[in-house]
């Protein structure tokens, strides 16, 4: 039986949020160089913070930033996957593990960033996973 902690809730949540969007959305954990020209970006983040019941249930905060060129399309990329986050992924599987709960820590708004061609709206999302059994 696998371990809390044994699926990597960020990489699950890119895969899923990738197969969601589609092609015209890039999704990643990580932002390089080519950001400005891959618009608009997904950035998904796993916090330093959550918990987990000791046994296989681990609870995840998970940073979600949305970047793109136009503040009414970051801010409308950000409400479409929070509908996506609190009424399709929940109850689902996906990356080896089952997201029995989701719910909105700090909903959508809009976050500064360096690079003023750009902007950036965030979300912050609690999710409950365990591994497939």
């Amino acid at each position: 039986m696998a371990a809390v902690g044994s699926v990597d809730v960020e990489t699950l949540l890119v895969g899923w949020l990738q197969a969601q969007l589609g092609s015209g959305v890039v999704v990643r954990d990580e932002l390089d160089n080519s950001l400005p020209a891959e618009l608009p970006t997904v950035q998904v983040e796993r916090m330093p913070a959550g918990g987990d019941d000791g046994f296989r249930l681990d609870r995840a905060l998970i940073d979600v930033n949305v970047y793109a060129s136009t503040r009414a399309a970051a801010t409308s990329l950000s409400a479409q996957i929070r509908g996506l986050l609190l009424t399709v992924l929940r109850g689902s599987t996906a990356g080896g593990g089952v997201v029995t709960a989701v719910s909105t820590v700090a909903a959508p708004g809009w976050r500064p960033y360096e690079n003023t061609a750009l902007r950036r709206y965030g979300a912050t999302y609690e999710l409950y996973v365990h591994p497939v059994s």
